[in-house]
């Protein structure tokens, strides 16, 4: 990125730390336990990264975060999200992409597995080209201002825009056939 200038990796995993600062990144602290957990949550690992610079008098008040789950995000992704900040005066910039599946043909299912009501009836018999665009969040680019995040505990709010990638460089690994697909991506 043209306008990157320090890369900081929380993680807990001393390989992770040692691989990190071979490849140049900054690994300035252990993240802690609690926050090391299936059930931590990502804004929480944030906060506590803004906490540390915060209190280690580093200079910065806007921050990055992206995931190591999304690692087909290009280098034009991060600069057009941080010139989209800057473009809309924006608070915080979420990369998305449009949804795979229309989100008005799914639900939940009842303990039976009955379908009435599954899908509303204005939606029913609809081909998806009828119905709007949706968007999902991608898990690829974080952008925020650090008063922001730390005022919302949120990424979303009213001065929050997204950032649309396209469906290929939006693989959100959470599953080893994600992974696969990455892979495949990646190759192509």
């Amino acid at each position: 990125s043209k306008y990157l200038d320090k890369i900081i990796v929380s993680t807990d995993d001393k390989t992770i730390a040692v691989i990190s600062e071979e490849y140049g990144a900054a690994v300035p602290f252990v993240r802690p336990k609690e926050l090391a957990t299936d059930t931590a949550t990502g804004i929480d690992v944030v906060l506590h990264t803004i906490e540390w610079v915060r209190n280690s008098n580093w200079p910065y008040e806007l921050m990055m975060l992206l995931q190591p789950t999304s690692p087909l995000r290009t280098t034009e992704d991060i600069d057009k999200s941080i010139e989209l900040l800057f473009s809309k005066k924006a608070q915080a910039v979420v990369s998305v992409c449009q949804a795979e599946h229309h989100p008005c043909k799914a639900s939940t299912l009842s303990e039976s597995g009955c379908m009435r009501n599954f899908v509303r009836p204005d939606v029913k018999n609809n081909n998806r080209q009828m119905l709007p665009t949706y968007y999902r969040e991608n898990g690829a680019i974080y952008l925020f201002y650090c008063d922001y995040l730390k005022e919302k505990k949120s990424f979303f709010g009213d001065e929050t825009f997204a950032y649309i990638m396209p469906q290929e460089r939006s693989i959100d690994i959470d599953s080893p056939v994600d992974l696969k697909v990455a892979q495949i991506l990646l190759d192509s």
